[in-house]
């Protein structure tokens, strides 16, 4: 059988397991061209955006942005006009891939890779590459593995945290206690989190995923990597000419953006 070219990128942190995947794809597919090999997900992403590759083989623990994180940033980034590529986790972790992958990750492979493992993957990729693109369920199984609650090791399959009430943010020497539902929305910006009411900004240090988690999840809808919505804060959702969407909200003037990941929430649109 016949198969265009197809090219891949690599990004994992282990440089003797990332030789040992691309020796694995030689065998497994030798007509697939291994495009770069990356060691961190920000440089997946910059790779990926340059090179544009059909197959992407991300590692989900990376060191500064997970796999997940990085995979979410790219197909924000991705050209609207050009298909998505096709996304592998690899992880060696077990509870995770099986708890979270199995019923959601377009593929997975665990580590150390088993040549039987791959070929079955390989396979996978073909029909998928000759098949009409089906992005929107590309999209709901990332952001289905991206809602996954984080555990102390950064991984998925954590009981549920303690649902929050108050959130407590640091103003001078003081802290001001703010009732979670006054709050509209969330936003990271760098070391911190916006929290914003209606009528004011306060600052966390802790991180949106661990405030994630500790939302209900159909009160506050996760929009965009680092922003999340009080459902009830939103007044309109629009659409550009260029495909993207924007959110107006009942009591604050700003807009906020949806990412590609999150845009099939607004489904009537």
């Amino acid at each position: 059988m016949n198969q265009p070219a197809v090219r891949a990128l690599i990004a994992e942190d282990e440089p003797l397991l990332a030789q040992a995947l691309q020796q694995a794809l030689a065998r497994a597919w030798p007509q697939l061209t291994v495009v770069a090999t990356v060691g961190d997900g920000l440089s997946a992403v910059r790779e990926a955006l340059a090179l544009r590759p059909e197959l992407l083989f991300f590692d989900i623990r990376m060191p500064g942005q997970s796999g997940l994180e990085a995979a979410a940033e790219l197909f924000d980034a991705w050209p609207a006009a050009q298909r998505l590529p096709l996304l592998v986790f690899t992880t060696a972790y077990d509870q995770y891939a099986v708890q979270a992958f199995e019923a959601q990750a377009s593929d997975y492979l665990l580590k150390p890779i088993q040549d039987e493992r791959l070929h079955k993957t390989v396979h996978k990729l073909q029909q998928a590459l000759g098949a009409p693109a089906s992005e929107e369920a590309t999209l709901r199984q990332l952001r289905a593995l991206l809602a996954q609650p984080p555990t102390s090791g950064g991984q998925a399959g954590a009981a549920p945290a303690r649902a929050l009430k108050v959130l407590q943010a640091g103003s001078g020497q003081s802290v001001q206690l703010v009732p979670l539902a006054q709050v509209l929305y969330f936003e990271a910006a760098d070391k911190y989190v916006r929290v914003l009411t209606a009528e004011r900004e306060h600052l966390l240090r802790t991180p949106l995923k661990e405030i994630a988690a500790q939302l209900d999840p159909d009160e506050f809808w996760q929009i965009h990597r680092g922003t999340l919505v009080r459902v009830e804060a939103i007044r309109a959702a629009r659409r550009d000419e260029a495909g993207r969407i924007t959110l107006e909200l009942h009591q604050r003037p700003e807009r906020l953006a949806v990412s590609r990941v999150y845009a099939p929430l607004f489904k009537a649109m």
